[in-house]
């Protein structure tokens, strides 16, 4: 009969440790998720301290595209260049529109003076880039006192 009793308390006790439990694990959930946020946020201010602020980019396109004419081995060849300016200097994209006649005549000269083998290959497109991107910061810093400019893209690219 006393095995009986026993066997009956049983339950009623796990019964009233069972709220204690899931008390106990929603504690420990609550305070692992408190940390886990804690240390997500400190990261965050963390990351925003090392970061300088980034300067939007502003980009000026050179119309209309530069149309050139130039001779290879063959025949006379035609190049149609769209180009774009990037900087994040607001005064540099002002510069670079105000002198956009200097640019202009600058980057005609470099243009009409390539080689059909050359340009023909992405290699060579990219050497030209680079070309005319040097050639439009001597024309901004001339004026600025820095180059100014960070990237020049052609958006189009057409050759005959």
């Amino acid at each position: 009969m006393a095995n009986e009793e026993q066997t009956a308390a049983e339950p009623a006790a796990r019964k009233r440790g069972r709220p204690l439990l899931i008390g106990a694990v929603a504690l420990l959930a609550l305070a692992g998720g408190g940390y886990a946020w804690q240390v997500r946020q400190a990261a965050h201010v963390a990351a925003k301290a090392a970061a300088p602020d980034v300067k939007p980019e502003l980009y000026l396109p050179m119309d209309p595209p530069f149309v050139v004419n130039f001779r290879d081995e063959e025949s006379l060849r035609y190049l149609q260049v769209a180009v774009t300016l990037m900087s994040h200097d607001p005064k540099a994209i002002e510069v670079a529109k105000s002198v956009d006649p200097a640019i202009r005549d600058a980057l005609v000269s470099l243009f009409s003076n390539q080689e059909y083998a050359v340009i023909s290959e992405d290699a060579g497109r990219r050497k030209l880039q680079g070309q005319a991107l040097e050639t439009v910061r001597k024309v901004v810093q001339a004026r600025l006192g820095r180059p100014g400019i960070d990237a020049l893209y052609f958006t189009s690219f057409v050759m005959q």
